[in-house]
């Protein structure tokens, strides 16, 4: 396994992550869930490149791939193939389901929750249990990962339902303003370049996936059990079932490392189980503060290592620089759009505090600033 580790590593992860900048960690929880065999949900505004590195990754690995933009309109035939109106008049049910859900390997689906009720219960069995159903017939899906974004959370009981079975959940926002002239190089380039290629098949990552079961969780599992007690401390929904599921997600990262040892390291996956947006700085400096003493051992998960460490008394200090910039002047529409950045980029550097304390201040710092600037 080490072998199709080391291509996916070097063929297909770094060149997406060259491609396409500040999206390391979406391609790395690509990776995760492919591996796990698990699913992805992306939340986040459009034209944040998330379909694109999906179909790219997809690619890259010649695997069958399936995208479609639900609407509220949107019927079951259109997602998961119409009826075989031949067969139909033989008096055989049977959906043709060539190009459509049931083949794919891979599969994207953009504004998830506008998913009505019929497609949301055969979207169900598809992330459970990997079949489609219609009338008697029943389809085994090939289905490495399901995929989704939408720009926002259910509310709905049932789309929360839908929602329960993305394991992974990952908050993609725009660019900062000084990744613009990387980004526009880089996309200049994209535009210019053809597919991926490499050696990795679809078929080696269904063998990756089924070695997760194969890796040794024992020196991690007293430490995993407190952390899944402290996450549901900060009011995260991680159901016994989620729990047990993320298991894989933690042999995963092992895997992907080239080990068939777990590591505290490892446990950095939790990061991603959040259930609404306010859950994510807490639960990201709760995760840190778990890895931090294994992210310095060699052959960690390059997701476990924090970045560089923040001082909170420097970003306390930027906080107020800006609040006198507002203050001085009312700033025009650039400058209110450069300090809404900043404070954007400040606010996502201080979720890493260990200290729930100063982390909970310059969060509401950054609120009352970016509230200022109206």
């Amino acid at each position: 396994m080490n072998d199709v580790v080391g291509r996916l590593q070097a063929e297909v992860i770094e060149p997406l992550k060259r491609r396409f900048v500040g999206r390391d960690e979406v391609v790395d929880l690509i990776a995760l869930a492919v591996a796990a065999g698990e699913h992805l949900f992306l939340h986040g505004p459009p034209g944040t490149a998330k379909s694109a590195l999906i179909r790219q990754f997809a690619s890259a690995v010649r695997g069958c791939y399936f995208e479609y933009l639900l609407t509220r309109f949107s019927e079951p035939n259109e997602v998961f193939g119409p009826i075989d109106l031949i067969r139909l008049r033989e008096g055989t049910v049977a959906t043709v389901t060539t190009g459509m859900l049931p083949e794919a390997e891979f599969a994207f689906l953009d504004e998830l929750f506008n998913a009505n009720s019929a497609i949301l219960n055969n979207l169900l069995t598809v992330l459970n249990e990997r079949t489609y159903r219609r009338g008697a017939e029943v389809h085994a899906l090939p289905l490495l990962s399901m995929f989704a974004a939408s720009n926002h959370l259910p509310e709905d009981e049932d789309l929360r339902a839908l929602f329960d079975r993305f394991l992974l959940r990952c908050r993609v926002d725009n660019l900062r303003r000084d990744e613009m002239p990387r980004l526009l190089s880089a996309g200049w380039e994209l535009e210019q370049s053809g597919p991926i290629e490499s050696t990795v098949t679809a078929g080696d990552l269904r063998t990756l996936s089924r070695q997760v079961y194969r890796v040794d969780l024992g020196s991690v599992a007293e430490r995993f059990a407190e952390v899944v007690w402290k996450v549901r401390d900060l009011g995260i929904g991680l159901t016994d079932r989620r729990a047990v599921k993320v298991l894989k997600l933690v042999g995963a990262s092992a895997l992907l490392c080239g080990r068939v040892e777990a590591r505290v390291s490892d446990l950095w996956v939790l990061r991603y189980v959040w259930d609404r947006e306010e859950q994510v700085a807490p639960l990201a400096s709760m995760i840190a503060g778990v890895v931090e003493p294994d992210a310095g051992a060699a052959g960690v998960h390059p997701m476990a290592v924090s970045p560089a460490r923040v001082d909170p008394e420097a970003m306390a200090r930027q906080f107020d620089q800006i609040a006198a910039e507002i203050a001085d002047r009312r700033p025009g529409l650039a400058d209110a759009s450069r300090l809404r950045e900043q404070l954007a980029e400040l606010a996502d550097r201080a979720a890493w505090l260990v200290d729930d304390r100063a982390r909970q201040h310059l969060a509401d710092r950054a609120r009352a600033l970016l509230a200022e600037l109206g």
